[in-house]
Parts: C-alpha cells; sequence; structure tokens
C-alpha cells in the first residue's frame, strides 16, 4: 500500500513539476530548451518579464534580455522570444522602450534580434527564418544604426 502511495505522489510530482514548465506566454513560443534547462521560479520570472514586457514594460523587457538563460542554444531562443515580442507590440513601441538603453544594452539587444530571426520560426512556417533586421525591422535597424554611429 506504502508503495502505491508513493508511486501516485512521485507520478503527480513528475505531472506538478511539468505543468510548472510553460512553453506559450500570451501567444509567445518558448523554445523547449530554454524552459527545460531552469529551475521553476526562473521560467515564472521568465514568464513575468515576458508578459510584463507585452504590456510595454520597459525594465522588464530589459530585464528579459539582460536574463540569465545559461548560454548556448538557450541564448537563441531567447532571441527567438524577444523578435517575437517587437512582432506583437511593433516597432514604434519597442523603439519608446529601448530609448534609454546604453550603447552596451543595445548593442546586446541588437544581437538578439539577429539570432531571432535567423534561427527563430517568427513566420510560424516550422523551419528556421534566416531573415535579418533590416527586412524585418526597417524601422528598429534605422533607429539602431542611428544610436551606433552617435
Amino acid at each position: 500500500m506504502k508503495k502505491i502511495g508513493l508511486n501516485i505522489a512521485l507520478v503527480l510530482s513528475f505531472i506538478f513539476f511539468l505543468g510548472c514548465k510553460t512553453d506559450n506566454v500570451n501567444g509567445i513560443l518558448l523554445e523547449n530548451n530554454l524552459v527545460v534547462h531552469q529551475d521553476y521560479s526562473k521560467n515564472k520570472r521568465m514568464v513575468s518579464l515576458i508578459k510584463s514586457s507585452l504590456n510595454k514594460d520597459s525594465s522588464a523587457f530589459k530585464s528579459l534580455i539582460e536574463f540569465s538563460h545559461g548560454g548556448g542554444e538557450s541564448g537563441y531562443n531567447l532571441g527567438y522570444v524577444i523578435t517575437q515580442i517587437i512582432n506583437k507590440i511593433g516597432e514604434d513601441e519597442i523603439i519608446k522602450m529601448v530609448s534609454k538603453y546604453d550603447s552596451n544594452e543595445l548593442n546586446n539587444f541588437r544581437s538578439y534580434i539577429d539570432v531571432g530571426l535567423e534561427y527563430g520560426d517568427n513566420d510560424y512556417d516550422g523551419e528556421m527564418d534566416e531573415t535579418y533586421i533590416k527586412d524585418e525591422f526597417p524601422k528598429l535597424n534605422k533607429y539602431l544604426m542611428n544610436k551606433q554611429n552617435k
């Protein structure tokens, strides 16, 4: 009887653990390795930052760009999250949100956009897009280029 109770507890714990991991936040798709390599509290924080960023919270968006994701492929996936947010709220709003970033923060932001567009699936066709900021986000590209040239 104890074994059955223990097995049920283990199964329920496993289901709860999987339920704490998410792969979609208000329409923003999260790649599996960005989610599974983090603990519950980091995932909860990331979800909160994504939701706040979608609500045009500049400081949350900055924190998302600086989010410690563990490196490697997770960085590409964070770039994909960022490009999806840009697509959802628009270039003009993003430009307002990043207007107070310093040059290092803008360079980091630009890097995430580059990898998010190249390796992400922003058109949701099941394939990497291999697109570029100058084509996908021309206003944002111009803004970032002007800031870099100052």
